[in-house]
């Protein structure tokens, strides 16, 4: 079994954070966009935006490891709601990405625990996010205990609109 670390981004580790970001993306979603997802990547993975984030008291950021090499990223929104929650009760998994190498192997499952663990710490009653409608990744949450409690449409004109769609998933603690 692969030992997975899950660390605090601190800004120090932003352009690592940055290069993991882009690549762990890369291996899935390019496909979704017009522009081979220039634009979400810029808007999403820019040195500005992750600066912004990691200043950000309210979002967590974790660098993945899975036997000491660089395998992910975890982002958490520790005080969001979910429709009719509160925020002291919420946190929003914002997003696992994992390199496409890395897939398969038991990291994802152990990051999700480690978001419930994170929450549970916090007084958290339910973890929730998005996830897209067409992707393998609602399969995977389902089978980690999420259920699907609503949908979302994004509004990205750079992506194709067959993928507009998202469900909404949560797990309660």
């Amino acid at each position: 079994m692969l030992t997975t670390e899950i660390i605090p981004c601190t800004l120090a580790d932003l352009h690592t954070l940055q290069d993991i970001a882009i690549n762990a993306y890369g291996d899935y979603y390019l496909y979704l966009w017009y522009d081979g997802g220039k634009w979400y990547i810029d808007k999403s993975f820019g040195e500005a935006t992750l600066k912004k984030e990691l200043e950000d008291p309210n979002v967590a950021l974790f660098l993945i490891y899975a036997d000491m090499e660089l395998v992910g990223f975890l982002k958490l929104n520790i005080n969001k709601s979910l429709a009719n929650e509160s925020e002291a009760n919420s946190l929003e998994l914002e997003r696992i990405y994992l390199t496409k190498a890395s897939s398969g192997k038991g990291i994802g499952r152990q990051v999700v625990e480690f978001t419930v663990a994170f929450a549970r710490e916090r007084n958290k009653r339910l973890v929730w996010l998005k996830a897209m409608d067409s992707s393998k990744s609602v399969d995977f949450y389902e089978h980690n205990g999420f259920q699907k409690c609503g949908t979302y449409r994004l509004d990205f004109k750079a992506m194709k609109p067959e993928y507009h769609g998202m469900y909404v998933l949560k797990r309660e603690i």
